[in-house]
């Protein structure tokens, strides 16, 4: 029972601390300091020892000995190679769905692209953002594949500064939810591989047009 518990307190410390470090709480460079995160975090050093060691296990921080912890963060590198790797993936995931969809997931997909137009219209990017991530973890669960919603379930946390720059855009944003809306149809239809064709496109559209705002400079001004 004990054990369960700290595994459990292990849990919550990484995914905060991981969640910090891909909003760009935390910069490259910044040292995290177990005793100055574990009184803010209400918890004892041990498992922010353990939720940095696994953090170092996804590459997110470097150890330096007589150091400490050391952010390394998300580079346009690391951005670039998820979002190639992640269209191939999401491309499998809306032909699965395609194959796999329920009525009532069809139903939620359609009220989420609803509702994304709206707050599009006012410009209130948040819920936007929000509802962008729910789109794409509907048609996840869509897919009905356990390890393929968790695989893009991580790739989709490790962009979200990217994200975020791009759906600020106004113009992305509403080509966005357009693109949400055939790649719908296309699983509607249960045309497989124009759901693959849409879906892998989509990220592509996403990466391109970061890539048009200066990701380089668009990211550092995020994190400052």
């Amino acid at each position: 029972m004990m054990e369960t518990q700290r595994t459990s307190l292990r849990d919550q410390v990484f995914q905060k601390l991981r969640k910090d470090i891909l909003n760009g709480k935390y910069q490259a460079g910044d040292e995290l300091v177990e005793n100055t995160l574990g009184k803010e975090m209400g918890v004892s050093r041990t498992p922010v020892r353990e939720a940095i060691r696994q953090l170092e296990l996804e590459g997110l921080v470097q150890l330096i000995p007589n150091k400490g912890a050391v952010v390394n963060g998300i580079s346009v590198k690391d951005m670039e190679d998820i979002f190639s790797i992640r269209s191939r993936l999401e491309g499998l995931c809306a032909g699965w769905a395609a194959k796999y969809r329920t009525e009532e997931e069809l139903e939620e997909m359609e009220e989420v692209i609803y509702m994304s137009r709206f707050h599009a219209g006012k410009e209130h990017y948040e819920q936007v953002l929000e509802l962008d991530t729910r789109f794409h973890e509907l048609m996840y669960e869509a897919s009905h594949s356990r390890i393929l919603a968790h695989t893009l379930g991580d790739f989709h946390q490790y962009v979200q500064k990217a994200r975020k720059i791009s759906i600020t855009s106004r113009v992305r944003s509403r080509k966005s939810n357009e693109e949400h809306g055939m790649i719908l149809e296309a699983i509607r239809a249960q045309d497989v591989a124009r759901a693959e064709t849409l879906a892998t496109q989509h990220i592509l559209n996403t990466i391109k047009n970061l890539e048009n705002c200066g990701l380089d400079a668009a990211l550092e001004k995020t994190t400052t």
